[in-house]
């Protein structure tokens, strides 16, 4: 694989895909300052997904050089095909790539890149490597409320199974409660609400003794599959 050539390669498919309509809406609604080509997300997906396709044996080391080459663009859609191609080859990635995703997290600047990166990349890392939960736990301290979020955003999918580890997310939200973060209160939020679809008494017990400490952002989120007694014991008692 030479991997500037594939990434000229595309670079050109994207940037023939995209519509400057969607490129100016997709700016605007990011607040973004990068260059946008408005490829949507399932083109995005189509395109990385014809890599993986096309070179189906890639090893660690040209995962990596491949999604740092991209990164570097400074495109954003070429940004969305790395996070999809670090999804698609995750099982070549390991305890060693935490400091490499930690990078793309912290240049990311927007929520469009580090949820993908936080609950596909780095989630599916710490279910395969548990001694990855010390990183999360560092995270969850950052000054940088990208990385808390993404500690958060880490825990999503096993949680939404109805399975995970919750203890370790209740540590991370109770610290961040009282967080004045919408992007955190949004996560504390979201991950509450996708963990009540399967155990809503669980989510209830937790909520119910913070509902007092809670932002609404994180309470309207997190009461949604909750019983209609419960959301209203628990809107009572914030």
């Amino acid at each position: 694989m030479d991997a500037k050539q594939l990434v000229r390669e595309i670079d050109e498919e994207l940037r023939g895909r995209g519509t400057p309509e969607r490129a100016l809406h997709d700016r605007a609604y990011l607040k973004s300052e990068r260059m946008h080509y408005g490829a949507s997300v399932p083109v995005i997906r189509a395109v990385a997904e014809g890599v993986a396709s096309t070179y189906p044996t890639l090893g660690h080391d040209e995962v990596i050089t491949l999604a740092h080459a991209l990164w570097a663009t400074q495109v954003h859609d070429l940004r969305v095909t790395t996070v999809e191609l670090l999804d698609l080859f995750g099982d070549r990635l390991g305890p060693a790539d935490g400091p490499v995703i930690e990078d793309l997290l912290r240049d990311a600047g927007t929520w469009a890149l580090v949820d993908g990166l936080a609950i596909h990349v780095v989630g599916r890392l710490v279910d395969r490597h548990h001694e990855l939960g010390s990183m999360l736990d560092h995270w969850a301290e950052d000054g940088d409320f990208w990385i808390r979020r993404s500690a958060l955003l880490a825990l999503l999918v096993p949680l939404r199974r109805g399975q995970g580890d919750f203890e370790r997310f209740s540590r991370y939200a109770d610290a961040m409660l009282d967080d004045r973060q919408f992007f955190i209160r949004k996560a504390i939020g979201w991950v509450l609400r996708d963990t009540a679809k399967k155990r809503p008494d669980l989510v209830y017990r937790w909520l119910l003794p913070r509902a007092s400490r809670a932002s609404g952002v994180t309470i309207r989120e997190a009461v949604k599959p909750l019983s209609a007694l419960q959301r209203m014991a628990v809107l009572g008692a914030r």
